[in-house]
Order: structure tokens, then C-alpha cells, then sequence
């Protein structure tokens, strides 16, 4: 609100305004009174300066997470845009309404906002004499957009190396994340990681909490990619304590869910499911409607009743229907064969395929006939429903013995750890709300 206030200030010395507001709600008012300013034609010192505190205002909604009033402000600021004077803010503003529109799925405004910044690139290679690493920062987001990643990745290394050049440590910051980011999108989590160590030395030096707690975010869903979960759980623990201190809540469901999947991942499948309850309890459907569908998706995975059988290898835990969640931390070679039968349903392993595919031995029947007969049986005593004694077909319900040995039942709905069951929505533009602008 200080940068706000002294915008105000600005204005209120050239005797075109009276009121001098002090608070959020008179900068509203004052700002929504505004339009009217830019509609009777004010010049270009106060229509830039106006610009900017629209700007500013929605910036302040957008980390307050109220993304409607963050989208209006923005595009008031956009209004009082003149190129090519302020083609480098017209960009950034660009970059929160695509980010807005991806969130809120609205993809024909998105593709219509993409396009806009597409034109204003090209302007800048056209109009500009010399080109800045904030030029090949913004290059490199705008080619992001269309999924260019490999060439985003050279403008935003061209960015990084100019802004060194130019002592510019936080367009330094924001290209480090950025470059994080894009490595995500080439699936190079090394690479991705890197960088993040690399903007965490940096964010030592100078203050940018939100740059901060975004890296921790986006570090936590590296470390999630690589099945690190605790690790995932402490960078989500520091991004949450940074964005509250910054009073920033935009990503607050996000931090939320990415808690949730750690858990579920862990095999914590009731802990996973309140984390995602909460997150859905806290944001504001209408608007988040990316992060919903993605929530809602998580607790009908957990959930999903159609699913005989959850098989986490990772973590070594099974989760039957009706049985809940098994524990096969000390049973390694009974999750050995309930996998190797479960990845081939439907075909039979005799007692020498076994013998040698488990206990990697020449099959000896005065060994490994009790072995295997003794295995099966307490494996299936763990896994198989209890259902009337009478009724056999329950005890026999996922592994079935044939003549040629034994299979999984190839008819029952299994789930493997990290196996998705649908694809979440996609980022319009691969476009975040934590990612940088």
C-alpha cells in the first residue's frame, strides 16, 4: 500500500484529484471513481502514473487469492497503456491475466490474451535498439505459451546472463525460477533442481518472499516427482510459513494439495484426504476452478470404490476395499509375488518360473514346493476379502491356482502407486499461479 499511496500522492499534487486515501478501501474507491479520468482524456504523466496503481491494486488482489478484482484492475491498467512507452508492463500485466484466465479454465480468453503478448513481442523486436535481459525474459515467457520450451529455455539463459551483466539480482531471481520451471516442462527434475539451489543461494542476498516461497512450492512438487515425500512435506511446510508471513494466500490450496498428494503417495490415504478436504473447504470454487477439478479428482482417486486393489510397491502397502490398508514393510518376498502376479493378470506361474523369478534359485521341489505353497497361502491370507466361509469364491477372489501353476485374477480393478487414473486440467499457456510473470 505504500507504493499505492505515494502513486496517489503523484496524482494529487498535479490538482487533478482531492482525496488522498490511506487505506485499501479508499484506494478502491478512489481507483474505481478513476475510469472516469481515463474516459475525459488525462494527460500521460497522470494516465501512466494511474497505470500503474492499477496495477499495483491488482497485484495486492491477486496474492489475496480474490482473482475476479485482480483481473479488473489489471485490465484498468491495461487502459491506460500507451505503446511503445510501457510495453515491458503491458507484458507483465498480460502474464497475470493469462495466469487468471488458466486458473478460472477459461480458455478462449487466455488463447485471445496469448496472442495479445504474442503482438507485443514482436513489437519489441521490431521498435527496440538494443536488447535487454528484460526482452529475452519476457521472449522466453511468452514462448513458453505455446509449449516452445526449448527455445523459452535459450531466451530465458540469454535473460540470465544479460541480467548479471546489468546488476539486475531480481529479474535474476525471476529467471532462475523460470529456467526451474521450463526444466519441469522438459522433464529434466536435475536440471530443475539446480536452478532451485541456485535461486535459493541468491534469495539469501536479497528479499523477495514470494519468489521465495514459490521456489519452495515448486521444489516440493520436484521432490514429490522424484518420490522424496518427506522432503516434499518440509519445502511445503517453508512455503506455507513464507507466504503467510507475506500475507500472499493465491497459493495457499495449492500448498494444500501438494500436501495431500505426498500423503497419498506415502500410502497416508485418510491424511491425504483431509488435507484435500480443507483445501476444497478454503477455496473459492467459482474462481479456483483449475485447483478444484484437480482436488476433486484426488479424493475420487482415493476413493474410488470401483478399485478392488491399491498396490504401492514404493512404500510397501496394499489397500483392499474391504480389508483397508496393509502393511508389507517386513513381508518383502510375499510383495514380490503379489506383484509380479498382479503386473500380469491372467497369466500362470508355475513353481519353477517362480523359484527362480523370487528367490532367484533353480526350482528344487524339496525346497521350494513348501516355500511357495507356504508363501501363497500367507499372502493370500492377507490380501483376500473375508467373505462367507462357504462361499469360495471369496478366498479366492485376486490370486487364483491352475494347473499351470498360479495368476492374478485378471477381472478385478487394479491400481498401481503413481499410476493416474485421468488426467488433471492442464495449465493454459503452462501457465501456474506460482509461476513467474
Amino acid at each position: 500500500m505504500h507504493v499505492i499511496n505515494e502513486e496517489m500522492a503523484g496524482l494529487q499534487s498535479t490538482g487533478t484529484v482531492t482525496l488522498k486515501p490511506n487505506n485499501i478501501e479508499n484506494s478502491l474507491a478512489f481507483l474505481e471513481r478513476s475510469e472516469d479520468t481515463l474516459q475525459i482524456g488525462a494527460d500521460a504523466t497522470n494516465q501512466a502514473a494511474l497505470g500503474r496503481s492499477f496495477y499495483q491494486l491488482g497485484k495486492l488482489h491477486y496474492d489475496k487469492a480474490d482473482l475476479i478484482k485482480a483481473e479488473e484492475n489489471f485490465i484498468l491498467s491495461l487502459k491506460c497503456g500507451e505503446r511503445p512507452r510501457d510495453i515491458f508492463s503491458m507484458l507483465k500485466v498480460y502474464g497475470f491475466l493469462i495466469r487468471i484466465a488458466s486458473e478460472r479454465l477459461e480458455n478462449t480468453k487466455a488463447g485471445l490474451y496469448i496472442t495479445e503478448a504474442e503482438t507485443l513481442v514482436d513489437e519489441m523486436t521490431a521498435n527496440l535498439a538494443s536488447l535487454s535481459a528484460e526482452y529475452f525474459y519476457n521472449v522466453g515467457i511468452v514462448k513458453n505459451y505455446s509449449s516452445k520450451f526449448d527455445e523459452a529455455k535459450q531466451n530465458f539463459e540469454l535473460a540470465y546472463k544479460r541480467s548479471k551483466e546489468e546488476n539486475e539480482p531480481e529479474l535474476l531471481a525471476k529467471c532462475l525460477l523460470a529456467l526451474a520451471m521450463n526444466a519441469t516442462n522438459r522433464q529434466d527434475n536435475t536440471a530443475a533442481r539446480d536452478y532451485l539451489t541456485q535461486l535459493n543461494q541468491l534469495l539469501t542476498i536479497i528479499t523477495k518472499n514470494y519468489l521465495l516461497g514459490a521456489m519452495y512450492h515448486h521444489l516440493a512438487k520436484v521432490e514429490l516427482a522424484d518420490e522424496n515425500y518427506d522432503l516434499a512435506l518440509e519445502n511445503l511446510d517453508k512455503a506455507n510459513r513464507i507466504l503467510n508471513e507475506k500475507k500472499c494466500w493465491n497459493l495457499y490450496g495449492y500448498v494444500l494439495l501438494a500436501k495431500g498428494m505426498a500423503h497419498k503417495f506415502s500410502g497416508k490415504y485418510e491424511l491425504a484426504l483431509e488435507y484435500f478436504g480443507l483445501a476444497l473447504d478454503t477455496v473459492d470454487k467459482r474462481v479456483f476452478k483449475r485447483l478444484t477439478d484437480m482436488l476433486q479428482k484426488e479424493v475420487d482417486d482415493v476413493n474410488d470404490s470401483s478399485v478392488d486393489i491399491f498396490l504401492d510397491r514404493v512404500n510397501r502397502k496394499v489397500k483392499e476395499r474391504s480389508l483397508g490398508t496393509i502393511d508389507f514393510k517386513h513381508r518383502f518376498v510375499l510383495l514380490e509375488i503379489l506383484f509380479l502376479l498382479a503386473k500380469n493378470p491372467g497369466s500362470y506361474y508355475d513353481k519353477d518360473q517362480l523359484a527362480s523369478m523370487i528367490w532367484k534359485d533353480e526350482y528344487n521341489p524339496l525346497i521350494h514346493d513348501k516355500l511357495i505353497y507356504t508363501s501363497v497361502s500367507r499372502l493370500r491370507k492377507l490380501i483376500e476379502p473375508k467373505g462367507d466361509k462357504n462361499d469360495k469364491s471369496d478366498k479366492r477372489k485376486y490370486i487364483i491356482r491352475g494347473k499351470d501353476g498360479y495368476t492374478f485374477n485378471p477381472h478385478v480393478n487394479i491400481r498401481f502407486h503413481n499410476e493416474s487414473r485421468g488426467q488433471n486440467a492442464a495449465a493454459i499457456g503452462n501457465v501456474e499461479l506460482s509461476s513467474p510473470v
